[in-house]
């Protein structure tokens, strides 16, 4: 969430960052608001400390001997019980007008860094460096042809199950699958991470501290009879996981790795990748989350980048890091790295991994916060896929095709399979 701060005292920055989003807003209601709030505010503190006083005096003239009964008593503390009414009436209008305005302003997206690069869509994102060899073939199958052929999964039936867009995985693909979660899992941890296995079901104030809702809310599963959702990211519950607390300053960074299912309407994506496992309504990822101090953050940011690299890297698939442009960044990211893996079947670099930065904004969503001496300031959080398992699996059939017909499995994926090759 934007700082109110900023709203009241330098709406034209705010304003100037989110145009570089390419979202154009006018500011001058909420300023209105915010400063309502704040002189408000200011007025509440000044009849408290009126109040306070006229405490202290009436205790001040009983303890030199007046009567609790005296004319003079009596008319302080009807003054006092004015006072006490007034303070009512202001934090009341304070509560309403604090309640519009956090309202209003949760639907606006982050403010993008100064580092991030300018630009209007997808086709102004940079690319900073690639990893690997990329396979170039036209023999190459996409990995759901692959899967038919070799049994591994199943739509039709999933369809049957449920509906579309969700896949059912068989015999050496439930197996592959499980392996993957595991790797991923037992290489994060060996880096520092402490394993976490959140809830699937998540309430309106975890998605709203992360950034999902109000704005996305056609985009998750919803259950009818409770304030509970289908997670569609374990960033969710792992944001919430500190929500409203003051994380100690000498337990930073604090680094989570955890493994969950996801679920996700894809809204607006009918029509794309409808076959095999690239965009599915439930699928399962390993997420990396870090609560950082303020001025470790971009260090951070770059390090968290490197984790999930080093899954592609030790799984031997090319992939290539772009840095998202103001254009395409996503709502709650500040600066964003995405990690695109080579697909040589679809012939074409896929994501499979998005590593942000999302600065004070869910911190700030979610009152999470940390000491420093006396003073209090939010916390920054980051996260970044560790990585998409389907789409993994997707880039392991795709690259590890053999001209007999088997798929070769990267060497440290095969401790986990049981076996080297797919067949």
């Amino acid at each position: 969430m934007l700082d109110q701060r900023l709203v009241r005292e330098n709406p034209s920055l705010i304003a100037d960052s989110l145009g570089r989003r390419g979202v154009n807003v006018d500011l001058k209601d909420l300023q209105i608001i915010a400063q309502n709030q704040r002189d408000l505010q200011e007025k509440r503190s000044l009849l408290q400390a009126e109040g306070n006083r006229i405490g202290k005096e009436v205790g001040r003239l009983i303890k030199n001997g007046a009567s609790p009964q005296s004319n003079e008593i009596n008319e302080l503390r009807s003054q006092g019980n004015k006072i006490k009414q007034q303070v009512g009436l202001a934090e009341e209008e304070e509560r309403k007008l604090s309640e519009s305005l956090k309202s209003k302003l949760l639907i606006f997206p982050n403010l993008p860094s100064p580092k991030c690069p300018e630009g209007k869509n997808e086709k102004d994102n940079l690319e900073i460096r690639r990893w690997g060899n990329p396979i170039q073939s036209d023999a190459m199958q996409q990995h759901w042809e692959i899967a038919e052929r070799l049994e591994i999964f199943d739509t039709e039936r999933s369809a049957k199950i449920s509906q579309s867009r969700f896949v059912t995985l068989i015999n050496q693909g439930a197996r592959l699958e499980r392996a993957l979660i595991n790797f991923m899992l037992d290489l994060h941890t060996s880096k520092g991470y402490k394993e976490i296995l959140p809830p699937a079901l998540v309430n309106s104030a975890s998605l709203t501290g992360s950034g999902q809702l109000p704005k996305f809310s056609e985009e998750s599963f919803k259950c009818s009879d409770d304030d509970l959702w289908l997670t569609p990211t374990a960033e969710v519950p792992l944001t919430s996981l500190h929500r409203e607390e003051i994380i100690p300053s000498n337990l930073l960074p604090l680094r989570y790795v955890a493994y969950s299912p996801c679920f996700r309407r894809e809204a607006g994506s009918y029509g794309k990748d409808t076959r095999g496992l690239i965009r599915l309504h439930q699928f399962n990822k390993v997420e990396l989350f870090w609560f950082v101090h303020p001025d470790f953050s971009d260090e951070a940011h770059l390090q968290i980048t490197s984790h999930a690299e080093d899954v592609l890297k030790k799984l031997e698939l090319p992939y290539r890091v772009i840095e998202l442009c103001t254009g395409d960044l996503g709502f709650s990211a500040t600066r964003t790295y995405d990690l695109e893996v080579w697909l040589p079947g679809a012939r074409t670099y896929r994501e499979i991994s998005s590593c942000s930065n999302c600065g004070d904004f869910q911190a700030r969503r979610s009152a999470i916060r940390t000491k420093e001496g006396k003073t209090t300031l939010l916390v920054h959080t980051l996260n970044g896929s560790g990585l998409a398992v389907g789409r993994t699996m997707a880039a392991i059939l795709e690259n590890g095709q053999q001209l007999d017909g088997t798929i070769r499995l990267p060497d440290a994926l095969i401790p986990y399979f049981g076996a080297s090759h797919l067949h």
